[in-house]
């Protein structure tokens, strides 16, 4: 769905799961900034909207989710995630419930998959479940921000700011009211740095919610009957999950950022070692430069000197091996 935000000025259009809204509006570190300040705004309209209505809502979704939401206070924000038979990563949830209705945002295009999953688990439950995503747009608004939301306009808050449910119609004239308007790629050099998982980024096939520090976020650690519920009961005993998440201080002086998927290796061991992970997300910080979030075996020492295909990188710590 291409947002008609891209007839701003400046605007070019983002690439591969971002498609359809702006990679920026000419000047990344600019629109970086006035995020990181508490102006602006993101346009995150091409993400799908979900909701779920019903009596029986709250407490429909506590049993299909890793979070506990069957109390979810009105207003209240939360994360979750829908988990496979094995306890790999499928759906990432964004969620606030408005006393009479869940609202919910996902990856981009996963609306589908995730309403079939949704509506194959009703039973005798009185919910319905429905794709908003033609209707309403997402729009984030940074920690601090003083824009002004409509009435009756659904707002999920966090301590990393605020995501409107804003009706698709008025997202033009919002924009021009409370811009300036920043691109996905500034949202994503925050998220990389607040050392946020993406789904479809930091996870694939086999990622479980302990390799990415989802754990106490979108998961509660409390409660079970839930699909894939068995898989992090026992790596949370154990305390060995196969991978962790880190945060990487890329080499400033290459011109072209690693890319999602490029090996990690020892940078003792050069360009022909062993691959001990790969890139999830790559960016350009205002102030931090290039920096990146990547997925590495458990086992690599916290402080290895890495490479992300043959630029020198350094390691903090974001998930304890």
């Amino acid at each position: 769905m291409k947002s008609p935000l891209l007839s701003l000025p400046g605007a070019v259009p983002a690439e591969g799961r971002d498609e359809g809204v702006a990679a920026h509006y000419g000047d990344l570190f600019r629109e970086q900034r006035a995020l990181a300040d508490g102006s602006g705004l993101v346009d995150l309209s091409h993400r799908a909207v979900v909701t779920v209505t019903g009596s029986d809502r709250l407490a429909w979704l506590h049993l299909l989710l890793t979070q506990h939401v069957s109390e979810l206070a009105p207003g209240q924000a939360t994360e979750a995630l829908i988990l496979t038979a094995n306890g790999h990563i499928e759906h990432a949830l964004y969620l606030v419930d408005d006393g009479e209705t869940v609202w919910m945002h996902a990856e981009p295009g996963t609306q589908g998959d995730l309403i079939a999953y949704l509506d194959s688990m009703k039973f005798f439950y009185q919910v319905e479940v429905a794709d908003r995503t033609e209707d309403f747009a997402v729009v984030y608004l940074p920690a601090g921000s003083i824009a002004e939301v409509p009435d009756g306009v659904t707002v999920r808050e966090t301590a990393y700011g605020r995501d409107l449910f804003l009706p698709r119609a008025g997202l033009e004239e919002y924009a021009a009211a409370h811009g300036p308007v920043a691109g996905i790629l500034a949202y994503e050099a925050l998220r990389v740095e607040a050392h946020r998982p993406r789904l479809g980024f930091e996870t694939d096939h086999r990622t479980i919610p302990h390799e990415l520090g989802w754990i106490g976020t979108a998961v509660h650690l409390q409660k079970g009957c839930y699909r894939g519920q068995e898989t992090v009961a026992r790596v949370q005993n154990l305390g060995k999950p196969p991978r962790r998440l880190v945060f990487l201080h890329l080499d400033g002086s290459e011109v072209v950022l690693p890319g999602h998927g490029t090996p990690v290796r020892l940078a003792a061991d050069g360009v022909e070692g062993r691959q001990l992970g790969f890139i999830t997300t790559s960016a350009r910080h205002h102030e931090l430069g290039p920096i990146a979030l990547a997925l590495v075996k458990r086992n690599v020492a916290v402080d290895a000197e890495l490479l992300a295909g043959d630029t020198a990188a350094s390691q903090e710590t974001v998930v304890e091996p």
